[in-house]
């Protein structure tokens, strides 16, 4: 079976984990979680940050350290994962979706501008399988606007727009170290921000509203969101792999680049770069632009052993979402990539010879 995505576990990983354990540094309160911290805020160019158990629970937090009410309106793109929409929800506030660019997959100042309104309280801006959002523009108009911008840049580790780090834009930045991310503690996440006001309070949210004065008096039922030291001391070693991991992410890409060129009539490709920001392939999407059967095609790749995997179900038309008698929204760009696209295996497992017999099943399926 050729996975979609299988992580690189370098020995240095290895040296890491058992240097924690031999020292037992293994809890949440351990050495490992700041110096984990402190590389964080360093490589995204942030002052403070806040490791956590992973990234859905980064956004609650981010969220819960808003106060958010139920008139509180969220905008979150509709072709993201459910995480988004849980967090909204789950914190109080009411989530407002917009759409997406058509290409790039993400959201736009223009797509935000369609469904603002005087109750939007904050943004939760997306970059999506290795692209990024309008983040210049989208900042810029939540400053002008007092609007609370909130980056997730789960899937945007070592993007640079403009000299700027993905994960240093807005009140608040997130991110996830789920295995398949370029950052990995296996599971895991961080909250990032400039503000000293919203670091302490993060951290008493992460932690159960523990607080230096009176240990063991809580004001608010906060849950225990801590990462363990072992997983803090794989992650702080992922850190130095980072470059390493994107430049073979897009030397793996260039490589299906080239064998999809001759299908371009009937493939709509990932864009190899955005406004000058070039594409690191989080994952390496494809959607057809003809009429076919996904789950027949999925089906059928997945027998001759290769792995795939469904684009985002939008989340206006996730059932979780209408079950609860929320408003209604259109969304067509969300609605149609995430029916028709999905990504295929890339990574250091997959070989020369196994993307041109992957390349070669696909189209041979669509022809």
């Amino acid at each position: 079976m050729i996975n979609v995505f299988e992580p690189k576990i370098y020995f240095k990983d290895k040296l890491a984990v058992f240097n924690a354990l031999n020292k037992k540094n293994i809890s949440g309160s351990s050495l490992e979680i700041k110096k984990f911290e402190n590389s964080l805020a360093k490589y995204f160019d942030r002052t403070y940050t806040v490791a956590i158990s992973n990234g859905s629970i980064a956004l609650e937090a981010a969220l819960q350290s808003l106060d958010l009410n139920s008139d509180d309106e969220i905008i979150i793109p509709s072709f993201t994962i459910i995480s988004c929409l849980g967090a909204v929800v789950r914190s109080g506030g009411k989530p407002v979706f917009c759409d997406v660019d058509e290409f790039s997959w993400n959201m736009t100042l223009d797509d935000i501008k369609k469904v603002k309104t005087n109750k939007t309280k904050a943004i939760v801006m997306v970059h999506t399988y290795g692209l990024v959002a309008d983040a210049e523009n989208i900042e810029k108009y939540c400053n002008e606007n007092n609007i609370y911008l909130i980056e997730d840049s789960a899937e945007a580790h070592g993007q640079i727009i403009n000299g700027r780090k993905c994960g240093s834009f807005g009140h608040i930045s997130t991110l996830s170290f789920y295995a398949n991310k370029h950052i990995t503690s296996g599971e895991g996440g961080a909250v990032l921000t400039d503000d000293n006001y919203t670091y302490e309070k993060i951290k008493q949210i992460r932690n159960l509203d523990f607080n230096n004065s009176d240990r063991f008096k809580h004001e608010n039922l906060f849950w225990n969101y801590r990462l363990s030291g072992i997983q803090a001391a794989f992650g702080n070693s992922s850190i130095r792999s980072i470059e390493k991991v994107i430049k073979m992410k897009i030397k793996k890409a260039d490589v299906y680049n080239g064998l999809f060129s001759e299908y371009e009539d009937i493939l709509q490709l990932p864009l190899t770069d955005l406004d000058g920001v070039k594409n690191h392939y989080w994952v390496y999407g494809i959607i057809p632009k003809i009429e076919f059967d996904r789950k027949k095609v999925m089906s059928i790749l997945l027998e001759k052993g290769i792995e795939t995997r469904p684009f985002f179900f939008p989340l206006n038309l996730q059932p979780a979402y209408l079950n609860l008698g929320k408003d209604i929204f259109e969304c067509p760009i969300s609605e149609k990539i995430g029916k028709k696209g999905f990504y295929i295996p890339i990574g250091n497992h997959v070989s020369t010879s196994q993307q041109k017999m992957i390349v070669e099943n696909i189209t041979k399926l669509l022809v």
